[in-house]
């Protein structure tokens, strides 16, 4: 009955989701290239190499953060199974992106199937997978139905339930534990995701907490920040990382106040989707403020960072850290990459995305989270002239996330002791 309803109900939702697709299709052309994949049609060069190995490892991830918690599982797996391949898939063309640098030559990259009984059934069928990875909160329920029924082990990696989904899964645990027993071991981060898991269905003795995956994701780039510095010159700079509209005017204000006491400070700004940087050189402009942008080869007094791979890089040369989509939007961006090279960091309000690792990183004293624009201007401006209470922080910060590493190989591990 439960897949009946399921079923009914995506058979309806799914024309309306059509013209979004259609539109991706239109303005992607990878994307449209591999449409087939979402009805598990894939091109010959992938059945081929599909059909040449046995004992395919399934791995499916979405957002830029899974994709790279992926990719480190998959390299910790290499290095305990030198030889296992891996089927890699996402449902995103940004996903797909990533996903080509985590993959290996003899690995195969595909899109996941549309959640219809017949296009997993067939996806499943062609790839033959010994074990089946998915990370964080990629339930796909006839995806997971029809994994379990071909007796196929299933994993969920990192997994967390975020304060908006928790009631709709708690209400809706007749229908979620059966999605959720059918996994063969959950992954959760954190004691309070692990109960929200619970109270949706899932039994007690499947849910094991093992803390973040992304505090072993995290890697410094010393060559991309060697880079960068030549572009950015010199002074202490200011970043803005991962930021959402209405940020990067709060930034430009505390920039214009930072300039009064430290006159050689820089302002490095990276939003979080590219496609808004022409929006944030606007904002930039009327500030006052001339822009410096790689893509066009401009120089400027605030650095715009506009192109792939860059934030890492950055985030190792700045002198203090600010990390968006926590003081105008909710949820937050990846706060452990900043910790992670030892420097002061600030959040805002809203970090409910990471709260197991806001967690850790503030029992350790490795971070500064504020309540709004004008407590975020007073500790940026702090952290400028009290070199003392900078270096003390950033150290607290490399500590909180060296004391939590280690998660992604136990996991690996205690997969590949059942997933054989």
């Amino acid at each position: 009955m439960k897949r009946l309803i399921y079923n009914a109900l995506f058979g309806v939702v799914y024309p309306f989701l059509l013209p979004g697709f259609l539109l991706r299709m239109f303005r992607r052309g990878g994307y449209r290239a591999r449409m087939g994949d979402r009805f598990a049609l894939y091109p010959q060069a992938i059945l081929r190499k599909l059909e040449s190995y046995d004992g395919w490892v399934w791995i499916h991830a979405v957002s830029v953060g899974e994709v790279q918690i992926a990719g480190q599982l998959m390299r910790e797996w290499r290095a305990q199974e030198p030889g296992v391949r891996f089927c890699f898939s996402t449902t995103s063309s940004t996903g797909w992106k990533m996903a080509e640098k985590e993959v290996a030559a003899d690995d195969c990259l595909i899109y996941n199937p549309l959640d219809f009984p017949s296009w997993v059934k067939s996806a499943i069928k062609t790839v033959r997978p010994r074990a089946i990875v998915l990370t964080e909160s990629e339930l796909w329920p006839n995806f997971i139905w029809t994994a379990r029924r071909y007796g196929i082990k299933l994993y969920l990696v990192n997994a967390r339930v975020s304060d908006r989904s928790a009631p709709r899964y708690r209400a809706a645990r007749w229908f979620f534990a059966s999605v959720l027993n059918a996994f063969s071991r959950i992954f959760a981060q954190s004691e309070l995701d692990k109960s929200r898991l619970v109270a949706a269905g899932a039994e007690p003795g499947k849910v094991e907490v093992t803390g973040s995956f992304k505090f072993d994701v995290a890697r410094r780039n010393a060559a991309k920040e060697r880079e960068l510095a030549a572009w950015t010159g010199d002074g202490d700079i200011l970043l803005g990382g991962s930021t959402w509209p209405g940020e990067d005017e709060v930034l430009l204000g505390i920039f214009k106040k930072l300039k009064a006491v430290r006159p050689d400070a820089k302002l490095v700004i990276a939003p979080r989707h590219f496609e808004k940087a022409d929006a944030v050189e606007a904002n930039i402009a009327k500030a006052g403020f001339t822009c410096a942008r790689r893509s066009k080869g401009t120089a400027g007094e605030v650095y715009l960072a506009d192109t792939t791979g860059e934030l890492m890089g950055l985030y190792g040369i700045a002198k203090v850290v600010f990390v968006g989509k926590s003081l105008c939007a909710h949820g937050s961006q990846n706060m452990i990459e900043p910790c992670l090279c030892g420097k002061p960091t600030l959040v805002g309000p809203y970090t409910e995305n990471f709260r197991p690792v806001m967690a850790d990183l503030q029992e350790g004293g490795g971070i500064v989270q504020v309540a709004d624009a004008a407590e975020l201007e007073r500790e940026t401006l702090r952290l400028f002239t009290d070199d003392g209470a900078s270096a003390s922080l950033g150290k607290r910060a490399f500590a909180a996330v060296e004391r939590r590493k280690g998660v992604v190989p136990k996991v690996v591990s205690a997969i590949r002791r059942e997933a054989k």
